[in-house]
């Protein structure tokens, strides 16, 4: 017998007005689901999701994560068909529980995000516990009522409340622990005999408060907080950031205008990284040490270095930027760049799929795609690595202490050895031995006194000859 969490995410989501399944909308850049599994203990049973709406997306993004080593524990899921209810929801799992043999059942909400780990873990080791959160203004939530010892006594939706019951002010958060047995039990026997017509999970947890104690916990409102709309949505969004804020300047992080900066849940910081307004760090970053991020810059799935600098206004997204190296302003490194240490990438240039090694240079207005640049290196402004013919990329392999003078086009395939020297302007495809000079211009004409000629003939609307 083990602990399985149920997660509900069969929702349409209508007020989201969207044809994005509710629990895929992100906060700071991951899926709500996400965030939900991400919190479960390793050391579940395994967690069925129910599915309905827009299941074929759901289960895509299961899959990806799921691939990417970001689910905690093995997951599947269950189709509740047409949605009757919460309820309706549990009882469609029941051949599934029974299948992994659960012991206890935590539910939780597939919209509702920033449900701590801790939390989490403190609901999965109780027997019988229902998390709740008080409200000044309580509005739609389902209201708790208690026994005078705590112990929960009912639950009853706000369409179905006394106006005795509607001035409760302890809600329901929708999340729960109960034992197997008696929850199989209570969902057997439920009926829809309410407002909605629909089978509440809630009247499930009522019952097995009959045969067992269920204690209530009172939760941080921000932890429960569901998202129904795209104010919810901005409002858990905010909440998030805060959080994280929080904790990585007590590691040592400075944020030089928190409320514009976005940094995702999967980030690591170091100690003394400093980040300008601005910047947003999504999926899975990684930043070294005394590293900067400059005003307006964006970061995904990668890794950066100690003491890297990165100016203002680049977007690096699946790629490794070395220790002591310097990026931008406005450079775009794509996916699969890699630099080594000490590398400058400057104004205007792009990457994808490059290898620079130590102290490699592209100050100016570059394109570097499918390329290898040795140590010491200097690529010069407008230089374009051509690297596709149309149907196949190619690879470009640069050596070791080689100057690439500006407004070159290096014609893949091609290779040019260490040392060697490209003079500007030349379309450079054939490879390049080591120590050589290589160079392809059409010879220099000039013809004295016809500048001033040529602007003679212009002003008349003739040309010369």
């Amino acid at each position: 017998m083990s602990t399985v969490a149920v997660i509900l995410a069969a929702g349409l989501g209508t007020r989201m007005k969207s044809r994005l399944p509710k629990v895929l909308h992100p906060i700071l850049g991951d899926p709500s689901l996400l965030w939900v599994l991400r919190a479960l203990p390793r050391d579940l049973g395994g967690a069925v999701v129910v599915v309905h709406h827009g299941k074929d997306q759901v289960e895509a993004a299961l899959e990806a994560w799921r691939n990417a080593g970001l689910l905690p524990c093995p997951i599947t899921t269950v189709d509740q068909g047409e949605p009757l209810g919460t309820g309706h929801a549990l009882q469609t799992c029941i051949p599934e529980l029974d299948r992994l043999k659960a012991g206890q059942v935590v539910v939780l909400c597939g919209d509702v995000p920033l449900t701590k780990a801790g939390t989490v873990l403190q609901l999965c080791a109780a027997e019988a516990l229902l998390l709740a959160m008080d409200l000044v203004t309580p509005g739609t939530y389902g209201r708790v009522l208690q026994h005078p010892d705590g112990r929960l006594s009912g639950l009853v939706e706000a369409k179905d409340a006394t106006p005795e019951q509607l001035a409760v002010q302890r809600v329901n958060g929708g999340a729960y622990s109960l034992p197997w047995p008696a929850l199989r039990r209570a969902l057997l026997g439920l009926t829809n005999d309410n407002a909605q017509r629909e089978y509440y999970l809630t009247d499930a947890v009522v019952a097995v408060a009959r045969e067992i104690p269920v204690l209530v916990e009172v939760c941080d409102p921000e932890e429960l907080a569901g998202m129904n709309s795209r104010h919810d949505q901005a409002a858990l969004q905010a909440a998030a950031q805060r959080r994280i804020e929080r904790y990585w300047m007590a590691e040592g992080v400075t944020f030089l205008h928190p409320g514009s900066t976005l940094v995702g849940p999967r980030v690591q910081l170091s100690q003394d990284v400093i980040l300008e307004p601005g910047v947003r760090l999504e999926g899975a970053v990684v930043v070294g040490e005394g590293t900067r991020i400059g005003q307006g810059s964006v970061v995904a799935d990668s890794i950066l270095g100690p003491g890297v600098e990165v100016r203002p206004y680049c977007v690096i997204e699946h790629a490794r930027v070395g220790e002591g190296s310097k990026v931008g302003p406005f450079a775009r490194l794509r996916e699969g760049t890699d630099l080594a240490e000490k590398v400058h990438i400057g104004n205007f240039v792009e990457t994808k799929k490059a290898r620079l090694h130590a102290g490699a240079k592209a100050n100016h207005l570059a394109y570097l795609g499918d390329t290898e640049v040795g140590e010491g290196t200097n690529i010069g402004a407008g230089v374009i690595t051509c690297n596709y013919d149309g149907v196949n990329k190619h690879r470009t392999l640069i050596g070791r202490n080689v100057f690439v003078g500006s407004d070159t086009q290096l014609v893949a395939p091609l290779s040019i050895g260490d040392g060697a020297l490209i003079g500007a302007g030349s379309t450079i495809t054939k490879d390049v031995p080591a120590d050589a000079l290589a160079l392809s211009r059409t010879a220099q004409t000039s013809r004295e006194g016809y500048a001033s000629k040529l602007r003679a003939r212009q002003k008349k609307g003739t040309g010369l000859s």
